[in-house]
């Protein structure tokens, strides 16, 4: 089996609490539209409140585990993927498990026995969504997991690796571990810039693991932080993406391809000091439902044609079909079967 094992993700394993509110609440909890950001103590009621007040749907989340169950269901190939990631021991890591199972996903989770498993309150305000992570578990990684033989062997196994940005809060160490081995096997390592406080933040992480990076994922809001935090004097994401792809590697040889989506307007590619541009499928605003998980799922689309090796055109394609399937649905949900040709 080719594919078997083929695609490792590494990151901060959440159940999202998703429900539909309104502007009020936000304002109460002093959050922004279209935000992504860890909660702080005044965020904590809000769960609750969410899960009394609200129609709450649950559903196996966090960025990393978002895009690798795209891929799986993408892929339509059992036991193509792998996940690790931090959870507690208590319900809510039993209902990610069973999801998780449920998506054809290989999950070794490291369960944590002092921390309750990591939740994000997704809060979608006509069909736009703000996230916030109580990351509890998820906090909890340990390199010392990765290392263990039956961990580590999925990463002996692994051609494609992928790690959202949010995990250099968690475990940089274990990011290093994984992408040094993929830069000395020859193997294809790639990231998320994931969020502007990550940008901001984490910026010596972000570095050591970017020389490392042979693809470069996130929005056109990051790449514009991104420019900002490095006094590059620009806002042009084409500019950027190019600048990014241009970063020192690691490896030397190996060429780095920065993929930056924007929303509704085209994807932004640059390789080879090139950029290219392609159209994202457009939606009537009347068929969006919500747009949580519309990033993570366009890697997913994009990684499962990745690994098949097919060319960048395709990749962006399934990437594109990927996050328009999930922009119609609730939170990052898929129907049974894939209708990508």
């Amino acid at each position: 089996m080719a594919y078997e094992r083929v695609l490792l993700g590494m990151g901060n394993p959440l159940l999202d609490i998703s429900a539909v509110v309104d502007e009020p609440f936000l304002e109460k909890y002093g959050v922004k539209l279209n935000d992504a950001i860890l909660a702080e103590d005044k965020h904590l009621p809000m769960y609750d409140e969410l899960a009394t007040k609200y129609n709450v749907e649950y559903i196996a989340g966090g960025a990393t585990q978002n895009s690798i169950r795209v891929a799986q269901w993408m892929l339509q190939i059992p036991g193509a993927t792998s996940f690790m990631g931090c959870i507690g021991k208590d319900k809510f890591g039993e209902e990610m498990k069973n999801n998780a199972k449920l998506a054809g996903v290989n999950v070794h989770y490291y369960e944590d026995e002092s921390a309750p498993t990591g939740t994000c309150a997704a809060c979608v305000v006509g069909g736009e969504r703000s996230l916030i992570a109580n990351l509890s578990a998820a906090n909890c990684y340990k390199s010392e997991h990765l290392k263990k033989p039956e961990n580590w062997a999925l990463v002996e196994k692994a051609k494609y690796f992928y790690i959202a940005g949010f995990f250099l809060t968690v475990s940089p160490e274990s990011i290093l571990l994984v992408a040094e081995h993929a830069a000395a096997n020859k193997k294809v390592f790639s990231i998320n810039l994931s969020a502007p406080f990550i940008v901001e933040f984490f910026r010596d992480p972000q570095e050591k693991v970017l020389l490392y990076a042979d693809y470069v994922f996130g929005n056109e809001t990051e790449a514009k932080i991104f420019a900002k935090v490095h006094g590059w004097e620009t806002e042009n994401v084409e500019e950027i993406a190019l600048k990014i792809s241009q970063w020192p590697n690691a490896s030397g040889t190996q060429k780095r391809i920065t993929v930056i989506t924007q929303g509704a307007d085209p994807v932004v590619v640059a390789e080879d000091g090139k950029v290219k541009l392609f159209p994202v499928i457009l939606l009537p605003k009347e068929k969006l439902v919500d747009t949580n998980g519309a990033g993570d799922a366009f890697v997913g689309g994009f990684l499962s044609q990745l690994v098949q090796e097919k060319p960048i055109e395709e990749c962006v394609r399934a990437g594109c079909y990927a996050a328009n399937v999930i922009i119609q649905r609730s939170g990052c949900t898929y129907p049974e079967k894939p209708d990508f040709k």
